[in-house]
């Protein structure tokens, strides 16, 4: 409900500053928070301020109103109030909403109770409008032990400095504050983030920070001064930690591509980790697929992507084509190729003039891989010395198993549930699909999973991968994450008919 609304015009070139007041039961404070508002600092700027109270049961609403309405504030004020409470994620977000779809530049968050400092906004609001930051935090726990001497309980001090130690090892963060309520962020920046997916509780403000990071985006923090006085907190202290623990650890599981949930898909292309990972290092499929094929061979790279595969194989002296829709950097030395969409239609180069054909990752993303596969047998038949080489993920995986076993089955960015894939294979049906389009499977290799993409090139991640190695040889479909399989045309009916001695 909207209780009053007041504006200026929204055209000129000056930036727009929203200054957003969430209130929930601060009826007591309301007045004086309102008062600290520096009308006089952000003169420069279009600013406005909005209030929204979150269904309080006080007379929270009332009073902003009847203080507005004195007129000693001096700001174009929105007040509106949630018929039905919200959650303080909710409030935010429809705070967030509202600068968006008025066109502001800027949005600061203060809270009704005046626990944090709105003078502090004009200082903290130009690094935003300059555009030196995507959000800026005001922070408790710059000035060593002064949060204490400002009035917050030492076990509030404590668990402070312990939860966001623990958020940052686990996010990949340096911020001396998770917690504090005074933040302002660039309405650039939250167009380009999903917080509407957020939860409408505390933890609102973690995950925030985390969309932010893996975006990329850049935080700055100042200090501020601790102020604690009768307000009345409306956090449970438990709950809020097991929440922003939570999400910082599923932060971190789908960095590792072993969950996926879409808010914090928000990653830059080639940013999806945090370190740089060495070529041949993509996939050890493809690293194994390089070295199944013999020294200056002729090779068919089919759906080449970004041709780090043909790179290699230029290397060892073949002769590469690639078929994609679109070309490889020219860079990687391809000799020949020809753009195609494998699901339109037969390849455009004629695999039996090739001594290997290379399919990696390449049939879990067709709409019909059976098909495709008769297709390319029909033709490759006429050449028995033909090899192909198959890769695909196996969803069999034990990690996969144990998700599924507890209700799971989460599609990602990158990995066996890449969500661009339309079909899923095991150590069973990736073979069997091969045999019934007419090809004869002549190996089939498990690849360990690639601990290097997901904890780095380490001695970490090396050691898993042996251990991984090992857990193999007690069973392929458990434990290989990827399935490498070597085989050859059977000769097709065409080409035996062709063969046939007439007997007179």
């Amino acid at each position: 409900m909207a209780f009053l609304v007041t504006q200026s015009e929204q055209g000129g070139t000056r930036k727009r500053v929203l200054v957003f007041l969430l209130a929930y039961n601060a009826e007591r404070f309301m007045v004086d928070t309102m008062r600290r508002i520096p009308v006089a600092g952000l003169a420069e700027w279009d600013s406005h301020l909005l209030v929204i109270d979150d269904g309080s049961k006080d007379r929270t609403v009332e009073v902003a109103a009847e203080f507005y309405r004195t007129g000693e504030l001096g700001m174009p004020t929105t007040i509106l109030r949630n018929p039905v409470n919200q959650g303080y994620g909710g409030n935010v977000k429809l705070g967030m909403h509202y600068a968006i779809e008025n066109g502001f530049d800027a949005i600061c968050l203060i809270h009704g109770d005046g626990q944090y400092p709105p003078e502090k906004i004009p200082e903290f609001v130009r690094p935003l409008l300059d555009g030196e930051a995507d959000a800026v935090f005001g922070s408790r726990m710059m000035s060593g032990f002064g949060a204490l001497k400002g009035g917050m309980p030492l076990y509030k001090f404590v668990g402070n400095k312990v939860l966001t130690r623990l958020e940052n090892w686990l996010v990949g963060t340096r911020l001396s504050e998770f917690h504090s309520g005074l933040r302002l962020y660039s309405v650039h920046a939250l167009k380009r983030l999903p917080f509407y997916a957020n939860a409408n509780d505390f933890h609102f403000d973690t995950e925030i920070i985390i969309q932010l990071h893996f975006a990329g985006m850049r935080i700055r923090e100042f200090p501020i001064p601790t102020r604690y006085g009768e307000e009345v907190s409306h956090v449970n202290g438990f709950k809020y930690a097991w929440d922003i623990m939570k999400q910082a650890t599923l932060g971190q599981m789908q960095r590792l591509s072993l969950v996926y949930q879409r808010k914090y898909d928000v990653a830059p292309k080639g940013r999806e980790t945090g370190y740089q990972v060495p070529k041949m290092t993509f996939t050890q499929a493809h690293a194994m697929a390089v070295d199944l094929v013999p020294p200056n061979s002729r090779v068919l790279d089919v759906a080449a992507a970004d041709g780090l595969v043909g790179e290699e194989l230029k290397k060892k002296g073949c002769f590469v084509a690639g078929i994609d829709r679109a070309a490889p950097p020219a860079e990687r030395g391809y000799d020949a190729f020809a753009p195609c969409d494998l699901d339109a239609g037969a390849l455009p180069l004629d695999p039996t003039q090739y001594d290997v054909v290379l399919l990696l990752d390449v049939l879990g993303h067709l709409a019909q891989p059976e098909k495709f596969m008769e297709a390319l047998h029909r033709r490759a038949g006429r050449n028995p010395n033909l090899k192909l080489v198959v890769s695909s993920g196996n969803i069999g995986f034990i990690y996969n198993r144990l998700q599924l076993l507890f209700g799971h089955f989460n599609y990602g960015k990158r990995g066996i549930l890449d969500a661009s894939h339309t079909r899923l294979f095991t150590f069973a049906s990736l073979p069997r699909l091969l045999e019934e389009a007419g090809f004869k499977v002549e190996e089939v290799r498990a690849v360990p999973a690639p601990f290097e993409l997901a904890l780095g090139d380490n001695a970490v991640s090396r050691l898993l991968v042996r251990l991984d190695g090992l857990l193999l040889r007690l069973s392929k479909g458990l434990f290989g994450f990827r399935i490498l399989v070597v085989a050859s045309p059977r000769p097709s009916l065409e080409t035996i008919l062709e063969n046939a001695v007439v007997h007179e």
